[in-house]
């Protein structure tokens, strides 16, 4: 699988003759055509009064670009941005929009906010407010990717080590794209690792390109599920560099993160069936003991009147009871010993 090289570094525009220019977007056009699978992705850009405003064009064109390459949708990749400079701002969350035309206006209709850079207190927000359920992201057992893109000019005016390692640790997967005069001990502060994978400096907005190349390069690797024995008993779902097991409706994922167990729904209590609750994968039924049919309504119970079937074979009376039913007779006479027919009673007085 390709990687982010070894802190990806790339030269001004000045040494790229229109060959090389002329390969990147060919190099652009081929990753396109990739399929990726979901993802939670946050652009989180760095609009501080040192990015020109031309320079802040390329990075929208950046994101757009990047936002084309990927599959959209709520079951696809989601995409958040947001912008910071002494204060952060949510341009749209995770569940705001799932098409990229949406995306696209909302990206170009972006106003910088031209103050200062306060890296950390953006990386805040994306942890505590970004990938919040709340805000759109998927939950954490659905082992969804969350990837935030931190795209800065500058130094920090804040403290970013701890917060970044808050974010890291809370499986947020941080990629530091630094441009002209960012401070790469910084990128490196903020960057997941390992490392040299996550963290990218580029001397000109104008080759930020490169790392959208390289990024979907990395999203379009190996799948893993076809690659390997992933052993999975159900389902397996390949992600960015790895692979997690699911399983099929009605089945719960068990402790080995492989195997799966059928859900017990009636176990659950809250199925309503009088007598009885058969568990099926996903669903349950009622069912009634020996002697007792089903009603209409699928959850209570009444007695089978097995007189009624008419083949008791009672010469006289049949008195029905759950499941069974006894043979009786009239007055003035009894029952046989065969309990069934009937004869005259006879009786003597003795004195």
């Amino acid at each position: 699988m390709s990687k982010l090289g070894p802190i990806s570094h790339f030269p001004s525009p000045m040494s790229c003759d229109s060959l090389v220019l002329q390969g990147l977007r060919s190099e652009w056009e081929a990753v396109q055509q990739c399929k990726t699978g979901p993802m939670d992705l946050i652009f989180i850009i760095d609009s501080s009064r040192s990015v020109r405003p031309f320079e802040f064009e390329n990075m929208r064109k950046f994101m757009i670009d990047m936002i084309n390459s990927l599959e959209i949708g709520p079951s696809h990749t989601r995409v958040g941005v947001v912008q910071y400079s002494s204060q952060v701002q949510n341009v749209f969350s995770l569940k705001t929009y799932t098409t990229k035309a949406q995306m696209q206006k909302a990206i170009n209709d972006i106003i910088p906010l031209a103050q200062g850079t306060m890296t950390g207190l953006a990386i805040q927000y994306a942890m505590n407010v970004a990938f919040t359920e709340e805000e759109g992201a998927r939950p954490l057992s659905q082992r969804v990717p969350r990837v935030a893109v931190i795209v800065t000019d500058g130094r920090p005016q804040d403290r970013v080590t701890e917060v970044a390692a808050q974010a890291r640790e809370a499986q947020i997967e941080i990629y530091a794209v630094g441009v002209q005069r960012a401070d790469v001990n910084s990128l490196r502060t903020m960057a997941s690792p390992p490392i040299d994978d996550h963290v990218f400096y580029v001397e000109s907005f104008d080759l930020i390109q490169h790392f959208a190349i390289q990024f979907q390069d990395k999203l379009c690797g190996v799948d893993m599920c076809t690659e390997m024995d992933h052993g999975c008993q159900h389902i397996c779902v390949s992600v960015p560099s790895s692979y997690y097991c699911k399983c099929n409706p009605g089945y719960k994922l068990n402790a080995d993160g492989k195997t799966c167990s059928m859900i017990d729904l009636c176990a659950q209590g809250d199925h309503g069936c009088e007598h009885l609750c058969v568990s099926s994968p996903g669903s349950y039924t009622c069912a009634c003991r020996e002697g007792y049919r089903l009603n209409n309504d699928k959850k209570t119970c009444s007695p089978i009147d097995l007189c009624a079937l008419g083949n008791h074979g009672c010469e006289q009376l049949c008195v029905s009871s759950p499941g069974s039913y006894t043979c009786a007779c009239r007055s003035g006479y009894k029952l046989n010993n065969d309990k069934k027919t009937c004869s005259t009673g006879m009786f003597s007085l003795h004195v």
